[in-house]
């Protein structure tokens, strides 16, 4: 995972972007990694744009690409309506984050429907991948929870950029 996170820190150019599309495709899908990385590559991606149009275009592009991956996920969720071997792994620690988050996001879901996944998806810091197999389980409009991901992976990025600044990048 260090030389995956590496390369989303380094990436540069149009390939840079899809380094950023696939390591965002994989937090949602498989990885329980933080997806604020995207943002570390920002200053540098060397597409001839504005800092702010790369840094739309990197949240844009890791939102979607999210998407995608939670919908894979969603697909998995729907035929095995069981975890997956990353949350198993992650249920078998010492720690009952994945006890806590599930309840959390069951919580959210159960109150406030696909705007409670794309709230639980704004919280920085916290691995997508448990909330989103969470969730997988409760719902079966497709759509609906593409488009909650997509928003609540948006929501986050911005989240994470109005509490820790532009700077932010520099943090993780």
């Amino acid at each position: 995972m260090h030389t995956l996170e590496a390369a989303v820190r380094t990436a540069t150019g149009p390939a840079g972007l899809g380094i950023i599309a696939a390591y965002s495709f994989l937090i949602a899908a498989v990885l329980p990694l933080p997806s604020e990385i995207v943002l570390l590559p920002v200053g540098e991606l060397r597409l001839g744009l504005p800092y702010e149009a790369n840094l739309a275009l990197v949240i844009l592009v890791s939102g979607a690409a999210k998407a995608i991956g939670s919908l894979f996920a969603f697909h998995l969720g729907q035929k095995a309506k069981q975890s997956g071997p990353v949350i198993r792994a992650l249920r078998r620690s010492r720690f009952d984050v994945v006890g806590w988050s599930e309840r959390k996001t069951v919580q959210l879901a159960q109150e406030y429907g696909y705007v409670g996944l794309a709230l639980a998806l704004c919280v920085p810091g916290f691995p997508d991948t448990i909330s989103i197999y969470a969730f997988t389980v409760l719902e079966e409009d497709h759509v609906l929870f593409g488009l909650a991901t997509f928003v609540g992976s948006v929501g986050r990025l911005l989240v994470t950029l109005f509490l820790f600044g532009l700077g932010a990048a520099t943090l993780a």
